[in-house]
C-alpha cells in the first residue's frame, strides 16, 4: 500500500500558517491578561482616590441608582455612603458591603454578577466606590484586540511574503531536480555544486559519488567484453581456419557446413563486440581531430567490402561524390561507413543496389546509403538502434550491433542518424550529417554524457 506523500513546500506553508495562528492566539491571550493587570492598577488607584477625596467632604448617606443595563452605565464607578444606623438600606442595596473594620478591596457576588469593591470605614459612615467585574473584562478585552487587530489584518500580506520565500528558498531543489532530468541517460558528468546552497552540497557529492562508480562499473563492464572479444578472436580464427581445411576435403558434410557458418557468425559478433568496446571507450578520450577527406574514407570502405558485393552480384558505387573535407576522426568515419555499407550489402538480395553519396550541405557533410533491400518499418527505427535487436534476422547472419557500432560512432563526431525508405530503389535510406569543422570545445560538448 503507497502512502501518501506530502509536499515540503506544502508542509511548510501549512506549519508556518498553524504557528502564525498559534502566535496570534498566545499574544491576544497575553496581551489580555497583561491589559487586564495594567487597568485594575489604574482603576483600583483611582477607587482609592476617589474614596479618599469623599471622606474629606462633609459625609452624608449617598446612594447610586444602579442600571443593570450593560448598554447605559457598565463603565460607570458607583459611590456608596450609608451610615452604619441605615440597615434598611444596606438590605435594600445590593452594592452595598457590610460594615468592615480595615480600608481595602472586597469582591462580592450580586444577582447582576461579581463587584469589585474599595471599601473605605469612616467614624460614622462607610464609603465604598464599585466596579462591575465584566467592565474590566471588556475594556481589557477591547484594549487586547485593538493591539492584536494590526497584526491580524497585516497577517495575509505576511504569509504572502512567507510563501514566496519559502519557494524561492526551495527553488534549488527544483533546479537540480530539473539538471538531472534534462541528462541524457549515460550523462555521468559531475553536478557542479557552485550555484547551489550549503545544505543541498552534501546530496551533491553523493550524487557525484554515485556517478564515479556508476561510470567506473561501466568502464570495467566495456574493458571485460574488450578483452573477452580481443582473447576470442585467436582461437576463434584457429578453429575457422581447421574447418575449412575440413571443407575442402568434406565439402559435402553438412554438419561441417553448419558448424562454418556458425563460426562465421561467432567471429562476426565477437569482431562487433570489439568495435563498439572500442567505440563507448573513445567517447571518454579526448583527441585533437585531423583533417581527412570524407571522399576516400568512403572509397576506402568501399574497396573494403567490393568482394562481399560481389559475391552477391550487387552494384555498389557511387551515386554522388562530390569532395569535400572534414575536421574530424577517420577511424570513427571508417567505422560508420564501413559498418553502414556492410549493413546494406547483408540486407540487399542478389543483383542489388547500393547508392553512396557523399557531398556537403548547409555547412555540414553528408553521407547517404541507399540500397534495394526489403528496408525497415518506420515504427522500428528507433528500435534498430537497440543493442542486439534485428529486424531481419531470417535473411542473414549478424549480431544486432551494427547500428549500435554507428550512432556510438556518430556520437562522437557530433553528428546525427536519420532513416527513411529510398524513393529510387525502395529500400532503406540511411542519411548521417556530420559538421565539417568539429573542434575540441565542441567534442567536449558533445562527448559530456
Amino acid at each position: 500500500m503507497n502512502k501518501k506523500r506530502s509536499s515540503l513546500n506544502t508542509r511548510l506553508i501549512v506549519m508556518t500558517s498553524l504557528l502564525s495562528v498559534i502566535v496570534a492566539g498566545v499574544l491576544m491571550f497575553s496581551t489580555y491578561h497583561i491589559a487586564m493587570k495594567e487597568l485594575t492598577r489604574i482603576l483600583d488607584a483611582q477607587m482609592e482616590f476617589l474614596a479618599s477625596r469623599a471622606t474629606i467632604l462633609e459625609l452624608r448617606n449617598t446612594h447610586s441608582q444602579l442600571n443593570l443595563d450593560p448598554k447605559k452605565e457598565q463603565e460607570e464607578l458607583f459611590i456608596d455612603i450609608w451610615s452604619y444606623d441605615d440597615l434598611e438600606e444596606l438590605e435594600k442595596n445590593p452594592l452595598l458591603v457590610p460594615q468592615v473594620k480595615k480600608a481595602g478591596f472586597y469582591q462580592h457576588e450580586t444577582d447582576s454578577g461579581t463587584w469589585y469593591t474599595y471599601v473605605l470605614p469612616a467614624k460614622d459612615y462607610q464609603v465604598q466606590i464599585s466596579q462591575h467585574r465584566k467592565v474590566r473584562e471588556v475594556l481589557a478585552l477591547e484594549l487586547a484586540g485593538s493591539m492584536v487587530l494590526p497584526f491580524i489584518l497585516i497577517m495575509p500580506f505576511v504569509m504572502l511574503i512567507i510563501v514566496c520565500m519559502i519557494k524561492r528558498s526551495l527553488k534549488p531543489l527544483d533546479d537540480l531536480k530539473s539538471e538531472l532530468a534534462q541528462r541524457d541517460s549515460s550523462e555521468l558528468s559531475h553536478v557542479s555544486d557552485a550555484h547551489y546552497p550549503i545544505e543541498l552540497l552534501p546530496a551533491i557529492h553523493e550524487i557525484n559519488y554515485l556517478f564515479d562508480r556508476i561510470c567506473k562499473t561501466q568502464q570495467e563492464q566495456k574493458q571485460f567484453i574488450a578483452d573477452a572479444a580481443h582473447e576470442l578472436r585467436t582461437p576463434l580464427t584457429a578453429l575457422n581456419l581447421q574447418t575449412k581445411i575440413l571443407l575442402r576435403d568434406f565439402p559435402d558434410n553438412v554438419a561441417l557446413i553448419n558448424l562454418n557458418k556458425g563460426l562465421a557468425r561467432i567471429q562476426h559478433l565477437v569482431s562487433q563486440l570489439l568495435a563498439l568496446a572500442k567505440q563507448d571507450t573513445s567517447l571518454h578520450v579526448l583527441e585533437q581531430p585531423k583533417k581527412v577527406s570524407l571522399n576516400q574514407v568512403a572509397l576506402n570502405c568501399v574497396e573494403q567490402l567490393m568482394n562481399l558485393a560481389m559475391e552477391k552480384n550487387i552494384d555498389l558505387g557511387f551515386e554522388r561524390n562530390e569532395e569535400i573535407h572534414v575536421q574530424s576522426y577517420e577511424p570513427t568515419l571508417h567505422s560508420i561507413i564501413y559498418n553502414l555499407i556492410d549493413n546494406a550489402i547483408k540486407y540487399t538480395p542478389h543483383s542489388g543496389v547500393i547508392n553512396i553519396s557523399v557531398y556537403p550541405k548547409a555547412g555540414k557533410a553528408v553521407l547517404c546509403i541507399e540500397d534495394s533491400g526489403p528496408g525497415i518499418p518506420k515504427e522500428q527505427y528507433e528500435a534498430v538502434l537497440k543493442r542486439f535487436y534485428r529486424v531481419h534476422h531470417h535473411l542473414e547472419v549478424g549480431s544486432g550491433l551494427g547500428l549500435s557500432i554507428v550512432q556510438k560512432a556518430i556520437q562522437r563526431v557530433g553528428g546525427q542518424l536519420s532513416f527513411d525508405q529510398s524513393q529510387d530503389l525502395g529500400g532503406l535510406k540511411v542519411v548521417v550529417v556530420a559538421p565539417i569543422n568539429l573542434h575540441l570545445n565542441e567534442l567536449q560538448a558533445v562527448n559530456a554524457i
